[in-house]
């Protein structure tokens, strides 16, 4: 995997690429990824990358021309074996980076540009002279567009074969399948009164394959049954869920009214 960051403050990138997963990564020679200073694209002696926005307000706005100077810059260094590029900008207008996006990005053989944005964001001109796809990773605000572009770079990198020391570690994770993960637990047996299920200690593995597919379900659908609409289950997932829905319904509720628990 090839990429590039273009960013006003590379020193808010380069730490985090030089560890983890990302490091492992570049080491191994499974991804390829170059930072840039914005500020080198610029024209003026006081290597300004951003002005006043147009018709007033607060805030400023990043200019249109050290962006596109360096896309252009980037261009000029494409080879044969890279002749385009895929240019992502972290917008809240975006939309939504998912898991499904995450591995769509680890197997694009084009190289990916993130584009990291600042104070209130870019001159239009830029979104619509690069063409740029806009990628929000969630329906907030964060300071700058760097934490948004690491955060999608890692959650491409680890899906990479040969980043993650067991390779199954990634197929289970939340949302592959689109299920929550279910629960995991590590020694000791006992924590402050708190046991591991016995079927993760029994050594069945036919019966611990099935306790984790049920658990996942059952987080599902009680931390984000939206995922199980119009889901299309396997008959094991059916019966599974079912047995979710029963258990839930077996448990007693409590009904609190004026301070007083029936």
């Amino acid at each position: 995997m090839k990429c590039d960051i273009i960013t006003l403050f590379p020193e808010m990138v380069l730490p985090v690429l030089g560890q983890s997963m990302l490091k492992r990564a570049q080491e191994k020679g499974l991804l390829e990824v170059k930072v840039h200073n914005l500020r080198d694209y610029t024209q003026d002696r006081h290597r300004v990358a951003d002005d006043t926005p147009y018709g007033g307000g607060a805030g400023m706005v990043i200019k249109a021309e050290p962006v596109l100077r360096a896309i252009d810059s980037l261009r000029e260094e494409l080879t044969p074996s890279e002749p385009t590029m895929r240019i992502l900008i972290s917008s809240p207008q975006g939309r939504p980076f998912t898991q499904q996006m995450a591995e769509e990005f680890q197997r694009d053989s084009r190289r990916i540009v993130f584009i990291c944005g600042h104070y209130e964001g870019f001159d239009e001109r830029v979104r619509v002279g690069l063409n740029a796809e806009e990628v929000s990773i969630g329906d907030y605000v964060v300071t700058n567009g760097e934490l948004p572009a690491l955060v999608m770079l890692d959650a491409a990198v680890r899906l990479i074969p040969g980043v993650l020391g067991d390779p199954d570690s990634a197929r289970q994770d939340s949302f592959v399948e689109g299920l929550l993960d279910c629960p995991h637990y590590t020694r000791p047996p006992e924590v402050r009164g708190m046991t591991v299920p016995d079927v993760l200690l029994s050594g069945n593995h036919e019966a611990i394959r099935r306790w984790r597919r049920k658990e996942a379900l059952r987080s599902t659908y009680v931390k984000r049954p939206e995922l199980l609409q119009d889901r299309l289950l396997s008959q094991e997932d059916r019966r599974l869920l079912d047995e979710v829905l029963q258990e839930t319904l077996k448990r007693p509720s409590v009904l609190c009214v004026e301070e007083e628990c029936l």
